[in-house]
């Protein structure tokens, strides 16, 4: 028998210029068939939610009307649409927030995150989830164990992410990586590559802070750029682990998780010779100066990754069985009411800020 369920009010943060966050109340409509109406509970504060908050938009992706931020995101199954057989009303939930058209030759062959006609959560035009209630496809929506936190479940999208990383850079048993950016993506990155068989991780930022916590979620080695030089360090430490001379050094896959053009630099030189680039992160510019000689003559691999496919339950299993930890990422939390002041927060205290969560609580 269906479920019989009503509209909701709901309270929904509208980004409707450049830093200007502000109230409205939209009605949430009846779940249709195979959806789910799921009440909103922890919201992440991405650092592209914060990028389209202060700049308007992100390449091609420009915010030329108002626009729901929030696509980290977790809650509990509040109502079901027509033929909802894998959930149940009352069960907590993960979102994925990328929903692709299901039946292009992308998606067909599994790689959906490339499909043309994906719909995702928080990029112009479509809205994300800062709101106390969302409708989402149950297939998009995944049950979280009883003893992971909602906390956790929001951040399994940016975990995807590093999932989807550690597989596109091959990562296997015994291999080194230099994850080069220590923020939220570089640390789930990190905490991927460990659980896919990494033994060496060496990870790179600008802060100590970060370097710090990288250190809490596995890294064997930290390099802070300020006050050495990364590529150098990090060919003297895998050098010393293989008995390779210096010019042989490098690690089996770098990563670049900080999206900067020095970093796109640094990760081209700091595999191994027939070693793997994997860029991450995003460079503000479209084109960047790149020593492609080199890499060439070293046969280095340069993989791009577009967000991921099929990672969610991956994701959530490793965080289960407690091979990731994702709660110790969570450096500060803000009430729902208290999103204007969590995006300022976020962009201005990064240098002590990892991840922002917003909590929300119904009325």
């Amino acid at each position: 028998m269906t479920q019989v369920v009503q509209p909701k009010a709901s309270k929904t943060s509208v980004l409707s210029a450049v830093r200007d966050l502000g109230w409205e109340t939209r009605q949430v409509p009846v779940p249709g068939p195979g959806e789910v109406r799921v009440q909103v509970q922890r919201i992440g504060v991405c650092g592209s939610d914060v990028h389209y908050y202060t700049h308007g938009r992100i390449g091609n992706f420009v915010v030329e009307s108002p626009l729901v931020l929030g696509h980290e995101v977790s809650g509990t199954v509040e109502a079901l649409g027509e033929g909802v057989t894998r959930l149940k009303v009352g069960d907590r939930v993960a979102l994925e927030p990328g929903v692709p058209c299901r039946k292009c030759s992308y998606c067909k062959t599994g790689h959906y995150n490339l499909c043309p006609w994906m719909h995702f959560m928080a990029t112009p035009p479509v809205d994300g989830a800062l709101s106390e209630w969302v409708i989402w496809p149950e297939d998009f929506a995944f049950k979280i164990p009883d003893h992971m936190s909602l906390d956790a479940a929001a951040l399994i999208e940016p975990l995807a992410v590093g999932v989807w990383a550690a597989r596109r850079g091959g990562v296997k048993m015994g291999d080194s990586v230099a994850v080069i950016g220590a923020g939220p993506i570089g640390c789930t990155t990190l905490q991927a590559a460990k659980a896919a068989g990494a033994t060496t991780l060496i990870a790179v930022d600008l802060e100590d802070f970060r370097l710090e916590m990288a250190l809490k979620v596995g890294a064997t080695h930290t390099i802070n750029a300020r006050s050495e030089n990364p590529v150098e360090r990090i060919r003297e430490i895998t050098a010393a682990l293989t008995g390779l001379p210096l010019s042989h050094g490098g690690v089996d896959v770098a990563f670049e998780t900080a999206g900067s053009v020095p970093t796109c630099r640094m990760s081209l030189e700091a595999p191994r010779p027939g070693g793997v680039t994997v860029l991450v992160g995003l460079p503000p510019v479209a084109e960047v100066s790149l020593d492609i000689v080199s890499a060439a003559s070293r046969e280095t691999d340069i993989r791009g990754i577009f967000r991921y496919a099929n990672c969610y339950p991956a994701a959530i299993g490793l965080v289960a069985s407690g091979a990731v930890d994702l709660d110790v990422l969570i450096t500060q939390r803000f009430a729902f009411g208290e999103t204007p002041e969590a995006f300022v927060f976020a962009d201005t205290e990064r240098a002590k800020s990892m991840k922002v969560m917003i909590e929300v609580e119904q009325g």
